[in-house]
């Protein structure tokens, strides 16, 4: 029976579900030594993509055959080093788009709405102390930066509030309804809300910087729900304290989970500790995937769920 090392918690019904079919130990990132027996025995890594496994961690596993990501993400394992080493890695497609979209749109009401500062009023005993005309989403042009499955969810969601939809990738999706914007810039000139549902990584890295912003503009929006590596941070924090946008809703940020004091005093802001991608039907999807693509692997499968190419 192959041996699973369980980097990443996992609730009771789900590691049982490991367990039915494979022998799993659990371990932390900081317990992988080369002189451990469980570490000299696994062929799987089960981890997510921000515990991830380093090429470091890799040399204290002799026998690893396949890495599972629990999710979408895999920015933390290096796959470049398993690649080499004859490891393959597998990542959830899709699994949680449906749940990172609707997420997003619960940002972006919430930010036009004041939704938790109204909640944090009334807890308090105010009851509309202060009367603010906020504005609504029904009409606005929204900007997506970013249009694969999420960023097209996104759009298809907003539709329906009558939203009038922009979107920039690396190309042009064809067949698309919606107009292309050029490059970031352009897009966020024509928007009012901007929604970032682009990857991390070294080529959207600051994506959205100072001259980004300041095209949104201080009646624009901007939810990110994408890789807090997107925004360059610095940039967003002095737009907000100086009201150069009107508020930003942030799934994700730069050095989570640490955030900044000078974060904490912005009335303008919203946090949610990146949980955009979490809920129970995309979670159970997360799961079994993940055993889809072990079982593809160890039953020799021409190809396997999700696997990842360096």
């Amino acid at each position: 029976m192959p041996l699973i090392l369980l980097l990443v918690p996992l609730p009771p019904a789900y590691e049982r579900l490991l367990t039915e079919r494979y022998e799993v130990v659990r371990l932390a990132v900081d317990e992988l030594d080369g002189a451990h027996d469980a570490c000299r025995r696994a062929q799987v890594v089960w981890t997510n993509g921000m515990v991830g496994l380093s090429e470091a961690a890799m040399t204290a596993l002799p026998n690893l055959q396949i890495v599972v990501c629990q999710g979408v993400g895999y920015d933390a394992v290096d796959v470049a080093a398993a690649s080499e080493r004859g490891v393959a890695v597998a990542a959830g497609q899709g699994v949680n788009s449906t749940t990172v979209a609707d997420h997003a749109m619960a940002l972006l009401l919430s930010l036009l709405r004041r939704t938790p500062r109204y909640d944090r009023d009334v807890r308090a005993g105010k009851w509309l102390e202060v009367r603010v005309l906020d504005p609504i989403l029904t009409h606005k042009r929204v900007g997506v930066l970013g249009f694969g499955r999420i960023g097209q969810l996104v759009a298809q969601r907003a539709a329906g509030f009558d939203c009038e939809i922009v979107y920039h990738s690396r190309r042009p999706v064809a067949d698309s309804p919606h107009a292309y914007a050029a490059s970031p810039l352009e897009l966020a000139r024509q928007c009012d809300a901007l929604v970032l549902c682009c990857p991390g990584g070294p080529a959207t890295h600051h994506l959205v910087d100072a001259e980004v912003l300041d095209a949104l503009g201080p009646s624009g929006y901007l939810v990110n729900v994408a890789r807090g590596s997107v925004v360059d941070t610095d940039a967003l924090l002095a737009a907000l304290t100086d009201d150069r946008i009107a508020g930003a809703a942030l799934d994700v940020i730069e050095g989570e989970p640490e955030v900044a004091d000078a974060w904490r005093a912005l009335d303008n802001v919203i946090f949610t500790p990146h949980t955009g991608g979490l809920s129970t039907q995309a979670f159970d999807e997360m799961v079994r995937q993940g055993l889809a693509s072990l079982d593809a692997h160890f039953t020799g499968a021409d190809t396997i769920p999700g696997r990842v190419e360096p």
